[in-house]
């Protein structure tokens, strides 16, 4: 018995010992992999710079050098956001060794405002006289061809397919499965076209919420033809009749109707980039990605400046408390927005919004900070593809707001959601509950019953409240006559065509218009950027990755990105706590 414990002592011990080793060697590997990526990168001889379209871009790359670790392929992918695909493209132009950028097309959306601006900045690029080129293996999705009309010439797998229909939006709905699992979810709630509670309530689109997504939808198409239009030299009619016949369907109709260059294959693509670049076909040509070329420095010489812009990046749902990666935390902001504003250094702020809303309590929190520094600096709103609800209320107070004609905004309405599960514990768990109260609503709000007139009235005060204090705010914000806030406000969703005309932004502009607003505002010629939130510490990343992260990316490669998406949305549902200035749920432009 002895030696069989000893044995087993001695087993444990090396299994303890060996896995600390691992980790160790684990570690070290990851440190000399981070090591090496963050090394400069130096380019020979002349490159196509490459720009992976359809795939999520988030507005800024994650400045973590672990973001993009993946622990089932051990590598480190991180996703370029927007802000190094937009610097990059600038960087570009006058880099020597960039002869060209290819447009890489892909499935997944990214967003009508942010093809918006990448689009853009190609065709800045194009008038440096470098090419642009634009190519599909598989599938040109209606957004990758938006953006792919700003080059030269747009290529397809003869194989392949192309969409060119219209948009459509969808909205899910929620409200007879939920009636199967005895849940009855109760909704207060202020403006007409708040949808956002519509899927909880109804099995259809409203009037109002139909009559809203029609317009927003209808105008982001608008924009859409009329760029493509400009750029194919085809008629916006036309445009539409092809679309309504679905002739892009099949390639050889969408080439001879001018809508693309030619059916290539991948060698002939190649070959055809050497050419524009100088070379012959049998010459080599490099190929960089926009995660290394970030890495490539610069050929402008560094001003260095006391004078600093803050670049705050506020992606995702508005929460309470800290937040992450991709949910705007108010406390989180609030602090970030704080020390920028006390910071004498810091002469102006850029706030890059990119939310459909979320806590309304949270958003008030930013809200006070951004008008604050108001008071004291330049204080300029960048909106993404989405401003709105909450969004929009932590916008609102700023200076100068600019956006995109296709970003979402809007949607000046809030509501509040209490589930009753008392049939679904009742009638398919066989579960009751019991309570005991001190004070008459001391349980409120309870998800076990249903709510009483008086708790719903009670609720619904504080929801014309919050919703008071939201158009008044923007009132005060905007400078417009609170009257004429109240007309506009209901819920409704505009997009930033119509939210300009009616003042809820001041210009259409991107990310860099917006910093170069900011510097003039700010009466200063050079400064520097400082982009926020910081980086967390690296190695505390790293063990997110090794737990929550890695079941989330072993689910995307089994479900697919699209399907992890719908839930991860419909998991959101379980976080909602507190009133909400909420975009609806689960609507999709394509």
């Amino acid at each position: 018995m002895k030696k069989f414990l000893i044995y087993v002592l001695a087993t444990v011990t090396g299994i303890i010992i060996a896995i600390f080793l691992f980790s160790l060697i684990m570690i070290g590997s990851l440190g000399a992999l981070l090591a090496v990526g963050e090394k400069p990168v130096t380019l020979d001889n002349k490159n196509i710079l490459v720009l992976k379209a359809g795939v999520p871009i988030p507005d800024r790359t994650n400045p973590n050098p672990f973001a993009g670790f993946d622990l089932i392929d051990m590598t480190i992918s991180p996703a370029p956001g927007l802000n190094d695909i937009l610097k990059n493209i600038k960087k570009a132009e006058n880099d020597p060794k960039i002869t060209g950028i290819l447009i890489e097309n892909g499935l997944l959306p990214s967003g009508w405002a942010t093809m918006s601006e990448i689009r853009e900045a190609l065709q800045k690029f194009r008038s440096s006289g470098k090419f642009v080129l634009a190519y599909a293996d598989y599938v040109l999705t209606q957004e990758g061809y938006f953006l792919s009309t700003a080059a030269d010439k747009v290529y397809l797998n003869p194989a392949a397919t192309m969409e060119f229909k219209g948009l459509s939006g969808e909205v899910m709905f929620y409200k007879e499965a939920l009636e199967k699992l005895g849940i009855e979810v109760q909704v207060i709630r202020h403006g007409k076209f708040k949808g956002a509670v519509e899927p909880f309530m109804l099995d259809g689109l409203s009037k109002e919420n139909r009559e809203q997504i029609e317009a927003y939808v209808g105008s982001i198409w608008n924009h859409v033809l009329t760029n493509i239009s400009e750029a194919r030299n085809i008629p916006v009619d036309t445009l539409n009749k092809i679309a309504d016949e679905l002739i892009a369907l099949n390639p050889v109709s969408a080439l001879e109707n001018r809508l693309i260059d030619g059916l290539i294959y991948r060698d002939q693509l190649i070959d055809t980039i050497k050419v524009l670049s100088g070379l012959t076909p049998d010459d080599k040509i490099g190929v960089v990605s926009m995660s290394r070329y970030s890495k490539v420095p610069g050929t402008e010489k560094k001003v260095i400046s006391r004078n600093h812009i803050a670049l705050v990046f506020a992606e995702g749902d508005i929460v309470m408390g800290k937040g992450s990666d991709f949910l705007i935390g108010g406390n989180t902001y609030s602090d970030i927005l704080r020390e920028q504003r006390k910071d004498t250094s810091v002469r102006a702020i850029v706030f890059r919004v990119n939310s459909r809303g979320g806590n309304a309590i949270a958003s008030d929190m930013i809200w006070r900070e951004i008008a604050l520094a108001a008071r004291t600096k330049p204080v300029v709103v960048s909106m993404g593809n989405y401003a709105a609800s909450g969004g929009y209320y932590i916008s609102a107070a700023a200076t100068k707001i600019l956006a995109s004609p296709a970003t979402i905004s809007g949607s000046i309405g809030v509501f509040g959601l209490v589930p009753n599960t008392d049939k679904l514990l009742k009638n398919k768990l066989g579960i009751s509950t019991e309570t005991v109260n001190t004070n008459k609503w001391s349980d409120f709000p309870s998800i076990f019953r249903p709510m009483s007139s008086y708790e719903k009235e009670t609720m619904q005060q504080n929801i014309e409240k919050t919703y008071e204090e939201f158009t008044r705010k923007v009132a005060e914000g905007r400078n417009i006559e609170i009257s004429k806030v109240l007309e506009i406000s209901e819920g409704r969703v505009w997009d930033g065509t119509n939210a300009r005309k009616i003042g809820l932004i001041d210009e259409f502009g991107g990310l860099e218009e917006a910093v170069k607003l900011a510097a003039e505002l700010a009466g200063i010629e050079h400064y520097t950027i400082k982009e926020y939130p910081q980086a967390e510490d690296p190695y505390k990343k790293l063990i997110s990755s090794l737990t929550g992260d890695a079941s989330l990316k072993a689910l995307t490669k089994k479900l697919g990105t699209v399907t992890v998406k719908y839930l991860e949305e419909l998991n959101a549902l379980s976080n909602i706590s507190g009133i909400q200035a909420r975009m609806p749920y689960l609507i999709e432009i394509h």
